[in-house]
């Protein structure tokens, strides 16, 4: 019994490792997409997107059934609940990567609307941490899902700025308003990945140290040393 249990906790991890290449596969295609300006690849993102919405369903019933036929022990408990969140935020993944598909047009059908200069930075930054975070997860590295976690105040302050700046542009030239609110939305996307990519790192260290660090818990559950207090 104990030796199926291993065999089928595999089969899972490499329906998420599956799941995994495709949802990285439409971020990378979509924002190749979104750069060169260009629809032919958009046909190909939506049809591999049916395909991790198919998956996602797999695994969720994959992960009900082994709690249910198995009752696995703390260790292998958490795998399965780690497995069944990551599941869900490569799901969301693949919505983002169809989001910045679906802004192509605004791009490419006005010349004058060019990609904001923080756009490849932000990019570079949200394709890293999905790469690491996955990474991270399958290889079992928590050291590198903390570097994860800590990369994603750089892509929040690139958003924090995009947004300051073209509010400011907009409030001076109500020409710019429409282009101005669709690269700020783009730039939405991009945080949203850089935060899918967070909770990945999140559910590891979950499942491989069974401690929860969502909003800075881990700091919070550790006790306060008042040794030093009023020195």
């Amino acid at each position: 019994m104990e030796r199926h249990l291993d065999e089928e906790l595999n089969s899972l991890k490499t329906k998420l490792r599956q799941m995994g290449d495709l949802a990285e596969g439409m971020l990378e295609a979509s924002i190749h997409a979104l750069e060169a300006h260009d629809l032919s690849a958009l046909p190909e993102i939506q049809r591999k997107e049916e395909e991790v919405n198919r998956m996602q369903i797999q695994i969720d019933e994959h992960c009900l059934r082994l709690i249910a036929l198995y009752q696995p022990t703390a260790r292998d408990l958490r795998f399965i609940l780690g497995v069944a969140k990551t599941n869900t935020e490569l799901e969301r993944l693949g919505d983002e990567a169809i989001n910045i598909c679906n802004k192509i047009p605004d791009f490419r059908n006005n010349p004058s609307f060019n990609v904001f200069a923080d756009f490849p930075a932000m990019a570079t930054i949200a394709r890293s941490m999905i790469r690491e975070s996955l990474y991270a997860c399958f290889e079992r590295d928590v050291f590198k899902a903390r570097d994860v976690i800590m990369s994603d105040d750089q892509l929040d302050d690139y958003k924090r700025r995009v947004s300051a700046h073209l509010t400011e542009v907009m409030s001076k030239d109500q020409s710019t308003v429409e282009d101005g609110i669709k690269m700020i939305l783009l730039a939405r996307n991009l945080e949203r990945i850089g935060d899918l990519a967070t909770n990945i790192a999140e559910n590891t260290i979950f499942v491989e140290e069974g401690l929860d660090v969502r909003h800075h818990a881990e700091d919070k559950s550790r006790p306060h040393d008042d040794s030093n207090a009023g020195k």
